[in-house]
């Protein structure tokens, strides 16, 4: 009986070092996954094909080897990234209700989630200093982005996402999971995850506050300042026309920002103080969250960058 009960303290203690978590579709429709895979395929080859032709058609080119394209092509590659690190588990569980997965398999996604995330919203700070430049100093706009400032700036936002991502991570490893670990999400999302945690986290909700202070803590304000200096220039713009094409070029990358931002906050306020919504509210957030910037970045800036919209079309006429 003693050794009986050793046995099973043994494998409490185990199973706490190396939980499996389980993922979750969409609840309550368990049974409809088959039927719901098919939008959620659809969404999945809207953002891959929409994000790898413009990523083609901006390295083929050379029209369009200009900085604003060039960042462009940065939040293409970071949209490609982020649908490809949710979309395995997504469709697994769609399609065969393989919901089981690895603390380690998760702390990769979530390096590669999170990581995306960020140098994503790095990318959207990189362009509306782009704006800011092409709008309020024009006559120095080549010497200030340079091709090396542009790989300087790519660079720092990859080092800053590597610096804050990694040890919030690692620190997951010793952390003990007692609780039954059934995650809200059809991915790994470390808030979701960290709730989940039943030892001490104190160092993790300290790494947690750094890393969200010095990604979008600063990266709101610095696009918020752009944008306000970007609108006093323009106001200074005597004829009514030449204010409304200056602006119109800024419109693309606002709405990038809308799509990533809104549904980032959304996802978080139902994190902290929706714990009595419904899981399906949970779910099409998390869904929301992820899919939206991948599927609609390349449709506004088909529909609203005329160079990009021009080699569009010649490609599909030229074939």
């Amino acid at each position: 009986m003693l050794q009986m009960q050793d046995n099973t303290e043994f494998l409490i203690n185990f199973t706490s070092k190396l939980p499996t978590f389980l993922l979750t579709g969409i609840p309550g429709l368990e049974s409809a996954h088959a039927w719901i895979s098919i939008p959620f395929c659809c969404l999945y080859a809207t953002a891959l094909s929409g994000n790898s032709m413009i990523l083609f058609i901006i390295v083929t080119q050379h029209s369009l080897h200009e900085p604003m394209y060039y960042f462009l092509s940065m939040l293409s590659a970071t949209d490609l990234g982020l649908t490809i690190s949710t979309m395995t588990t997504t469709l697994r569980i769609l399609w065969f209700h393989a919901n089981e997965i690895s603390l380690d398999l998760c702390i990769v996604q979530m390096f590669f989630l999170h990581g995306f995330t960020c140098i994503e919203s790095g990318v959207l700070v990189a362009m509306a200093f782009d704006r800011y430049v092409a709008i309020c100093n024009p006559l120095r706009y080549t010497t200030i982005l340079t091709n090396s400032r542009i790989i300087q700036m790519g660079f720092l936002v990859i080092m800053r996402t590597v610096v804050l991502i990694i040890p919030l991570l690692l620190l997951l490893k010793p952390v003990s999971f007692c609780k039954v670990n059934t995650l809200s999400h059809s991915y790994c999302y470390y808030p979701d995850v960290f709730k989940l945690a039943c030892s001490d986290t104190r160092a993790n909700s300290i790494c947690g506050l750094v890393g969200l202070i010095l990604t979008t803590g600063a990266d709101t304000p610095c696009i918020v300042l752009s944008y306000v200096l970007i609108i006093r220039s323009v106001l200074t713009i005597a004829s009514s026309v030449e204010r409304y094409k200056v602006f119109s070029t800024c419109v693309s990358h606002i709405g990038a920002v809308a799509i990533l931002y809104i549904p980032m906050f959304s996802l978080s306020l139902v994190h902290r103080y929706g714990r009595s919504a419904p899981k399906v509210v949970h779910s099409m957030m998390a869904n929301v969250y992820l899919l939206l910037p991948p599927v609609i970045n390349p449709i506004i800036y088909s529909v609203k960058t005329k160079q990009i919209r021009k080699a569009i079309l010649s490609l599909l006429l030229a074939k």
